[in-house]
């Protein structure tokens, strides 16, 4: 953000860049990659025990929000009503970038779920922030009965959320019956579905960043090759659109206009921070009855950033009306206090709450996360001489906390049973304690609940999924390598492998 108002036309470099529409067009690329990670980093199985209150705060928080700053703006600040809940609508939204940052680079892990909670809700509810804008806008341009602004606000989520559901199916069952010619094509193609989910849910009617959004949830959950490497492109790639958006928010700044907006500017971040955030949050979640602590740190974390600037920049873009207010420059002042402020102190407030919980870790919400999973894989070929051939799993005597997890037939992959008989030519895949990452071994954690089906039983009495198989069970500080025998209990972090591809042997 300083380097743009040094290159910009206040600045040292003095370029003059007034171009609102040229910056609306690069920033709604930026914001779709964004919207696209937010999905794809986060982790459905830790995010979905508070999916229901994530949503209502991405949804009536984003509108509650609105609907305070915007009072707040008519009656303290003078602005006509609609320009206040425009702005309202601008600022709604949290920055998911600057939350999943917090958490990664803090190791911030907190208690109740609330990490997944912040995450999930930052990375969905900008569309709903972008639905408001686009309502007040129209309603700003023109007049708009009731029935067109309900038609209006149907298909920006029907279209939405279909065509988000649908692109993450068709990329899922391709990437998985497909392979790429090389390492790479699959990040291509990835960047190439969530440019696509946008565009045809946008040219339907649709929320494409709701779209984008939804279709990166789902394949950042599903069993792909090359997951670690794809959520890390995206992460440095969507750091780097962050960097535009603040670039070109200085860079259209006008510094010299600021001392007039500085006064309103931070009277409307303080009311944000400090009522309107903490208000909505208390209303929605009252019927639930958070802890104190967690209503506090949810309060505090309202972080505002690319979304509001790029809603900022779309609304000046548009044509057709006066602004009494300087929207993009209030903005901007909002955004800074929200950077230092709230940003910089969300440790610091977590840890004053209470909050921080230092027997888990944050970084298990990520849907990347394999830092806890102590596995190392070898492999043995058999060969006409070795002898394994012909023989019975549950008829080799194994060293112990060693197993075989995984055999290689030719180009079939064999989930091994007992009674799964070694062949020659066969590639053995056995895992022990100590991991090292294999993009070729598809692991994923659960973690044990007393609801989960699997708690409470041995291994040989649960019912499985086809074709999968517990590798490791970590218990506290102690690492398992399981048998039949083995119980699993509450509490426990589970690793299994599960193939899905088609394959020899199913019992």
């Amino acid at each position: 953000m300083a380097l743009g108002m040094a290159f910009g036309s206040d600045g040292i470099f003095k370029i003059s860049f007034d171009n609102f529409v040229l910056a609306e067009q690069i920033c709604s690329v930026a914001l779709i990659f964004i919207m696209f990670y937010g999905g794809f980093g986060t982790r459905w199985s830790e995010a979905r025990p508070v999916a229901g209150k994530s949503i209502l705060l991405s949804s009536a928080g984003v509108v509650l929000t609105a609907l305070f700053t915007g009072i707040f703006c008519h009656f303290a600040l003078k602005m006509d009503l609609l320009e206040g809940l425009l702005l309202g609508a601008v600022l709604g939204s949290t920055d998911a970038a600057s939350v999943f940052s917090i958490l990664r680079s803090k190791k911030l892990n907190l208690k109740y779920g609330t990490a997944s909670m912040l995450e999930l809700e930052s990375g969905s509810n900008d569309p709903f922030a972008y639905m408001m804008t686009v309502v007040i806008l129209s309603a700003i341009s023109g007049p708009m009965d009731m029935g067109g602004m309900a038609l209006l606000l149907v298909r920006q989520l029907f279209f939405g959320l279909l065509i988000g559901a649908a692109a993450a199916w068709l990329a899922a069952w391709f990437m998985k019956r497909f392979a790429f010619y090389g390492e790479g094509f699959d990040t291509i193609f990835v960047f190439a579905v969530a440019i696509a989910s946008y565009a045809l849910s946008s040219v339907l009617g649709g929320n494409g960043y709701l779209s984008t959004y939804l279709t990166g949830i789902i394949l950042g959950n599903c069993e792909l090759k090359n997951q670690r490497p794809l959520v890390s492109f995206f992460d440095a790639f969507t750091g780097l659109m962050q960097i535009l958006l603040f670039f070109l928010l200085g860079l259209l700044s006008f510094p010299s206009q600021m001392p007039a907006l500085v006064l309103p500017a931070l009277a409307i971040a303080l009311f944000l921070t400090f009522i309107a955030r903490p208000a909505a949050v208390g209303i929605l979640l009252a019927p639930f009855r958070p802890p104190i602590g967690q209503y506090a740190v949810i309060s505090w974390a309202g972080l505002r950033g690319a979304a509001s600037i790029v809603f900022a920049i779309m609304v000046m873009a548009e044509e057709g009306y006066d602004m009494n207010y300087d929207i993009f420059h209030i903005v901007f002042c909002v955004v800074l206090f929200s950077i230092i402020l709230q940003g910089s102190l969300l440790p610091a407030v977590a840890s004053g709450c209470k909050m921080i919980d230092d027997k888990g870790n944050v970084m298990r919400t990520f849907s990347d996360y394999t830092e806890d999973m102590q596995i190392q894989f070898v492999q043995l070929f058999i060969g006409s001489e070795h002898p394994w051939k012909d023989k019975k799993i549950c008829d080799i005597e194994l060293l112990p906390g060693l197993l075989i997890a995984v055999i290689k037939r030719g180009e079939s992959v064999v989930v091994p049973k007992g009674q799964t008989v070694i062949k020659e030519g066969d590639t053995v895949v056995m895992g022990a304690e100590g991991f090292a990452d294999n993009q070729e071994i598809l692991l994923r954690e659960i973690h044990m609940t007393p609801e989960h089906r699997w708690c409470g039983r041995k291994i040989s009495e649960a019912r499985f999924y086809k074709n999968t198989i517990i590798v490791m069970i970590k218990r506290g500080s102690q690492v398992l390598i399981p048998d039949g025998g083995t119980k699993i209990q509450d509490g426990d972090i589970v690793v299994v492998y599960s193939q899905k591809l088609p394959t020899e042997e199913s019992a």
